[in-house]
Formats: structure tokens, sequence, C-alpha cells
């Protein structure tokens, strides 16, 4: 992946030119990086891209090159665009801002910040385009093999998407981000390589069409690669397929090797996958299994669960590394506040006609409440004026809805420090740590948040007395 701080939007750099031009460059500020609606009407979403944001930040620092293309950048009256002077200055730019982030893998909701950036105000706003084309991206590729793997009720799902990702590194993204989510194992070799990712595949239509027979392209693949046999059957005839398959299987195990599955690509799944279990069944071979694709996702999974498929192996491409019907997840990155001249925190609100596009001021931390080992709710606080007892949380877009926090609840601050004065302080988990920790996050949610249709509304939103701050930003900035 790139580390150039040129993967950003030019008003970034124009607004940097600005806040050096006017002194402002070294203000110390805190943004916050979050999202407003949860992604495929789902009930929650999966934290994702936090590896990524890492290593690019650790990367951060102009090139020469990248200074001398800056410089050949025109205004509109086709003099240079930006100062010699401001060029030179960010020549000598390291990361120097503290990073707090929820962990990834971690369940996550509306308006709650998934990265608080603190340090000068030039630095945390050249890092928003690059935070938010990493978190948004793989937050929901993340939250989409979740679903799809809830979907799939405990069974393998294969993440097949490199031919349809948005280019080279968008596929990779893709195949990190449906790891953490749930799949097991990813067709994209270089993914594999580059985070330990497991890789699955065998062969296409095109080998066996290379042959005069299906049957004896099966016997040519055996005969190659005996260890490695799942044969795509659909080619001509699904069901004479899984016939042939048993047919040079029987010659495989003669040879001390086994048949270890077939996949269907084509037709009806539900019944196919019924008929070709009974000939797998029938022929000898039990623990054979069957894999299906096709355009996959989690509603035709939980579809031909219910109509009784047996399928017990998925490979999702499109829809998964896609986002399919959602394209982008639409996270957003606004300040929260800034260092006034006497040194206190002075909070920043953004407002807006659409109740939900505006912003929460403060310096914001999540607190995650739990009983029984069950979520229960999520409150957004200001760090400097902590959590009020008992803990109220308001709807973020809907002051007329509320709730308290049980008694009894225990509770967890979800930001956690990553880098600090621009040092990375955390130990960053490995793949299958994330992993793990993001199927634990599910076991927490209640069952109703987590159906794939018309999910329970988790209860998340700004703790009271950070909303009551709100409300008299919101009221100054109108009078």
């Amino acid at each position: 992946m790139t580390t150039s701080p040129l993967l950003t939007d030019l008003y970034q750099l124009t607004m940097a030119a600005g806040y050096w031009k006017c002194g402002k460059a070294e203000q110390e500020a805190v943004f916050h990086l979050f999202f407003r609606k949860l992604p495929f009407s789902s009930g929650y979403a999966i934290a994702a891209g936090l590896g990524d944001v890492v290593k690019w930040l650790q990367g951060f620092r102009f090139s020469t090159a990248e200074l001398e293309y800056l410089a050949t950048l025109p205004g509109r009256d086709g003099k240079p665009l930006f100062d010699r002077g401001f060029l030179d200055y960010l020549g000598t730019l390291e990361w120097r801002c503290d990073v707090d982030a929820i962990p990834e893998g971690t369940v996550v909701f509306p308006h709650e910040p998934l990265l608080r950036i603190r340090g000068p105000l030039v630095q945390a706003q050249l890092a928003e385009t690059a935070l938010l084309n990493m978190i948004n991206f793989q937050t929901l590729i993340a939250t989409k093999s979740a679903r799809v793997c809830l979907a799939a009720q405990g069974e393998q799902v294969l993440e097949f998407g490199l031919r349809r990702a948005q280019g080279p590194e968008g596929a990779v993204m893709a195949s990190r981000a449906a790891f953490i989510g749930g799949c097991s194992a990813t067709s994209n070799v270089l993914a594999g390589m580059t985070h330990g990712i497991p890789v699955r595949g065998t062969h296409a239509h095109s080998w066996v069409m290379s042959f005069e027979t299906e049957l004896e392209a099966f016997d040519a693949y055996a005969e190659a690669l005996p260890n490695n046999c799942v044969f795509l059957v659909d080619t001509y005839d699904t069901l004479e397929g899984v016939r042939h398959a048993v047919e040079v299987g029987k010659r495989l195990r003669a040879r001390g090797h086994e048949l270890n599955g077939v996949r269907l690509d084509s037709g009806d799944l539900a019944w196919l996958s019924i008929e070709a279990r009974r000939i797998l069944d029938e022929g000898g071979f039990p623990n054979a299994f069957i894999v299906a694709s096709n355009d996959l996702d989690e509603n035709l999974i939980e579809s031909l669960k219910h109509q009784g498929a047996k399928i017990s192996v998925w490979g999702v491409g499109t829809q998964m590394v896609t986002g399919g019907a959602q394209p982008a997840l639409g996270g957003v990155y606004k300040l929260g506040a800034i260092r006034n001249e006497a040194g206190e925190w002075e909070p920043k609100i953004k407002l807006s006609e659409n109740a939900v596009k505006v912003s929460n001021p403060g310096i914001q931390q999540v607190r995650r409440f739990i009983l029984n080992g069950e979520f229960r709710g999520d409150a957004i606080y200001d760090e400097e004026h902590g959590c009020a007892e008992p803990v109220e949380i308001m709807h973020p877009t809907d002051p007329t809805r509320s709730k308290v926090i049980e008694a009894g609840s225990s509770h967890e601050d979800l930001l956690q420090p990553v880098f600090k004065g621009g040092k990375l302080v955390a130990a960053l988990p490995t793949l299958p740590q994330i992993q793990d920790r993001c199927r634990q996050q599910l076991t927490h949610l209640h069952a109703t948040v987590k159906r794939l249709q018309h999910p329970h509304a988790y209860p998340a939103g700004v703790e009271r007395t950070l909303h009551e701050r709100k409300l008299q930003l919101i009221q100054k900035a109108k009078s």
C-alpha cells in the first residue's frame, strides 16, 4: 500500500497552506472520524482498517519528488499555487499527533468516533482523506463479511472477490477486511502473502473445456494435484459432473488420496446441492464437502439454508469485496475542539439543517456498558467533563428518545491510545487475533441486533450532559 501524504484531496493542502500562512499550523486541535448511518440496514458495523492507518502514519513525510510536484501546481492566475516557504515547511513535517482508536474487530455504531486525532492543526487536517479512505472501505467490507458469516451459521465462508474488486490495493484491503469479519480464507494469493490469510482455490471451467471430456479433465487434475481435489462440476451437466467426481474420487482413494469436494457455480443451488449430497453419500464420499458460489450474499445464503441446501462451504465474491448495493460507508472527519490562546479547549460544532449532520463537540470518548455478558448501550461523552451518574444516553438525532443505563453495569472505554506525540505506543494484534475479537464481540450483542432484516436498534448515543452542552452551542451559533 502507498504511504505517500499525497494520498489526499487538494483542499487539504490548500487549507494547510492557509493555516501556515496565518500562523495556525501548530495550533492544537482534536478531530474525530465517525460514520452517521449503519451500512446494509444492519444493526451494527465492524471497525476495520486501523492496521493500514498505522502503516500510513508511520510513513508520513513529504519526499523531495512530492514537494517538487506540488511546486508545479498552478493557481487560477497561472502562478504557483503554493508558496515556496510552505513547501519547505511541509518538507520538515513528521507525524507528531496523538491517535486514539477503537480496536479493529469491535462492533461500532453511528456517531461513535472510530479514531480521535489530537495534535497540530495542519497535521491533523492533512491526515483526513487517507484515514477516511482506509477506515471507510475496510469497515464496510468487514461488516459485510460478518453479516455473511453469521448467515452461514458457522460454516466456512471463502472470499473469492479479487477479479471484481476495486483495483489491486482495494482487493488486498478487501481480503484483509473480509478475514476480520469472519471469512476463513481468500482466493487472493497476494493477500495471503501480505497478511498471512489462508488461500484456497482449485480450477475453473476453462480447465474442463480444454479437454475432450469432463472425466478426462478431472482425471488430469487429480493426477497433477491429488491433494487439492475440489472439482467444479457444472461446466456441462451438474449432476453428471458430480458422478464423474465420484468416479475419479474412487481412483484417487486407491492411490492414497481423497476427494475433498465439489463446487456448484450455477443453477438451483438448493436442489442441486441436495442431489449432489445424495450422489456423494451413495458413492462412498460422505465427508466430501459441497462448495457453492455464484453471486452469493448474506440474504441468499440465509434463503438457501431455509430451503435445506446441503452446502457446507460458501464462496462469496463480488458482493463481499464491493459492498454490493452499498458501495461506501460514508464516514466523515470533523473538528471537535481547538485550544485557544488562553490554553483552554474550545469545543467546536458543525451545524446543518439536516439533524444527522450536526456534529458532536468536545474531546470525545465512547463508553460501552455491559451487564450479564451483554452489551447494553454506548455513551459518547466528553473526556473533559466525564459521564454524569446515572448515565443517560440521548438518541443522536431525536432528543425525545433516551435510555438510562441499568444499575450494576460494568463499562469500558473503547478509544485506546495508538500514537502518542507521533510515536507508536500500541502493540498491534495479529489478523487472527482481530478476527477472534470480532467473533467474540458479536457474541455479546443480543440476537435481535444481529438479525439481517429489520434489526433491533442498539442503544448508542450522546451522554446527557454532552447533549446539553451541544444544545447550548447550537443556540449560541444561531444567535
